[in-house]
């Protein structure tokens, strides 16, 4: 897990060092152990490390094969880089180092761009053709690293975070309009190729994009989520959907201990963690370091999930660690969590993992974590109802979606309301074919956008803004593949993840498997008061925020006078929710 940037000229101008080197400087804390820059006339490279597989300085970065004449820049972690390498090797390549990098570099020359359907991993990386001046920009099937981008007909610039970019000057830093109508009513979720501004992108998942020496892009996608069954699915039992899922999550868990370094777990004490810790133990894993964080109760609503993840820890004996974190805290810690956000994200789970990661990376360099079964495996609320609705988008944009176009209109100034983006997104997006139902077709979006854009860009930019490795096994596309065929009728079952819960019985406890569905609480994010309240009021009167123009006064006041009375339907705050914008732009002085 890294950093990685760069900047190409297509004006054959020299590709600036100084834009590097700054990028660079800004993503310090995805990869401390190591830094690097190559350059070459219109092109420059640079690389943040940290060392998770061959801790050698023979796997440092940017990596370059002079005779092959390719050089490399990841990001992630390619889970079957010895099977690769050992086929590799059969092909006549030989190696130089022992970890995954260089697998990518000669998978690479050996099938060309369509290596990388043979990756089972994580990765956002670019490879430069010296000879050809071709650049090629590639993201894994499901987003889990990120990948942004500021190019026009003179020059590219890429990094692994949004602020890397506009560390560097000539960025447009005007705010994006269908980004902002997607954070304000889309559950802050705004899809790829979309950022908040208009000055960068983002390259969507599963994406290839090629770049000639001309400046001329060419984006393929090699990779699409189908939820229709194949051959042999319509005979499956019930317990044998179960026995099918319980060996793939085995061999996820499996494919994400390849390491040089120990890995750890990211225990909430719910179900998704949990069965990852009890998976690790029933193959072997013993003294597993876990990690739970917890915070103080507010309005009578209980801030940490110890009982379960206790209970959890004591069932397998791991070696737990819980970190308790009072309320005074939070505001001296805020401004740290907002400068790791690449991108605004409200959710209130963002401070969790933050302070979570801070203790983390004190013991390990990697850790599992449970993010996307929700997603996956039907666990949210709003996707029973969706299995007999007759309208779908309406009956899910109900549920999820923080305000209507109406409400938006009421809230933001004029300037910034024209069509409604988000209404019209769902509808275009349930529209695809390879879904079929209003259940399946919920899952299908909330699995390759909202996951990518919430949930998964959280951890990962909580996790290295201390310099630790976060893995996903759920996220297995392999997995992911066989969740999406699975009938609905048995996801949605004992209010969600039916057919998880069920088998996940000969694992774990059933305490933990029939518990009420948790989350990280933070209710101090939710239930603004005290210093909270008033740090939020600052950033929304601030002379900023007035010349920026985004929200019509009387709304903010309404929210700011009873923050209580405000609620989206998914539960949180109004007020944190345009607070959280106005603070991240003013964190990065935009």
């Amino acid at each position: 897990m890294c950093g990685i940037c760069g900047e190409i000229r297509f004006d054959n101008k020299v590709a600036s060092i100084n834009n590097v080197q700054t990028m660079a400087d800004r993503l310090a804390p995805r990869g401390p152990d190591g830094s690097g820059i190559i350059a070459r006339d219109r092109i420059a490279l640079g690389h943040r490390r940290l060392k998770v597989i061959d801790l050698s300085d023979n796997a440092s970065q940017p990596m370059t094969d002079p005779e092959l004449g390719l050089t490399l820049v990841f990001n992630g972690c390619i889970y079957n880089y010895k099977e690769l390498r050992s086929e590799l090797t059969d092909k006549g390549y030989t190696f130089f180092s022992t970890g995954d990098s260089e697998v990518i570099i000669k998978a690479y020359h050996a099938w060309g761009s369509s290596c990388v359907q043979r990756f089972h991993g994580m990765f956002a990386f670019a490879i430069w053709e010296m000879q050809s001046g071709r650049v090629i920009l590639a993201r894994d099937r499901l987003g889990i690293k990120p990948l942004y981008i500021n190019s026009d007909n003179k020059s590219l610039r890429f990094a692994s975070s949004l602020p890397a970019l506009i560390a560097i000057e000539g960025v447009d830093s005007s705010i994006n309009h269908v980004a902002l109508h997607h954070y304000m009513s889309f559950h802050a979720v705004v899809p790829a190729p979309h950022t908040i501004i208009n000055g960068v992108k983002k390259l969507p998942p599963a994406t290839i994009a090629t770049f000639e020496a001309d400046g001329t892009r060419h984006d393929s996608v090699y990779w699409n989520l189908s939820f229709d069954s194949i051959s042999g699915d319509e005979k499956k039992t019930e317990m044998q959907w179960q026995e099918e899922i319980l060996e793939a999550l085995r061999l996820a868990v499996k494919r994400r201990l390849v390491a040089d370094v120990p890995v750890g777990v990211l225990l909430s004490g719910g179900l998704d963690s949990s069965l990852i810790v009890g998976l690790l133990a029933e193959a072997g894993q013993t003294g597993i370091n876990t990690f739970s964080v917890g915070f103080e109760s507010v309005n009578g609503e209980e801030g940490n999930e110890f009982r379960y993840s206790d209970l959890i820890a004591d069932h397998f004996s791991t070696s737990h660690h819980k970190i308790a974190v009072p309320t005074h805290e939070l505001l001296t810690t805020l401004p740290d969590v907002i400068a790791s956000m690449s991108e605004p994200m409200v959710s209130h789970d963002n401070i969790g993992f933050y302070l979570l990661s801070q203790a983390v990376s004190k013991h390990v360099k990697v850790v599992q974590s449970g993010q996307g079964a929700d997603e996956i495996f039907a666990g949210y609320h709003w996707y029973p109802p969706l299995m007999e609705s007759v309208d779908p988008v309406t009956d899910y944009a109900r549920v999820f979606c923080d305000r209507d176009h109406k409400e938006m209109s009421s809230l933001l100034q004029p300037q910034w309301i024209s069509q409604d983006f988000s209404q019209d997104f769902i509808a275009s997006n349930f529209a695809v074919s390879g879904a079929n139902g209003g259940v399946a077709k919920a899952l299908r979006m909330d699995t390759t956008v909202m996951l990518v854009d919430d949930p998964v860009k959280r951890v990962d930019n909580m996790t290295m803004a201390w310099g630790l490795e976060a893995r996903v096994p759920f996220l297995d596309h392999e997995l992911v593949e066989l969740a999406a065929r699975t009938p609905s009728r048995y996801k949605i079952a004992q209010e969600g993840k039916g057919i998880l819960k069920e088998a996940a019985r000969s694992i774990i406890p059933h305490d933990v498997i029939d518990r009420p569905k948790g989350y990280f609480p933070v209710p101090a994010l939710k239930y603004l008061k005290g210093t909270v309240l008033e740090h939020v009021r600052d950033a929304l009167t601030s002379q900023a925020a007035k010349q920026r123009n985004l929200f019509k006064a009387d709304a903010v006041n309404r929210f700011i006078d009873d923050p209580s009375a405000h609620i989206t339907p998914l539960r949180g705050s109004k007020l944190w929710q345009i607070a959280l914008l106005e603070l991240w732009l003013q964190q990065h002085k935009l």
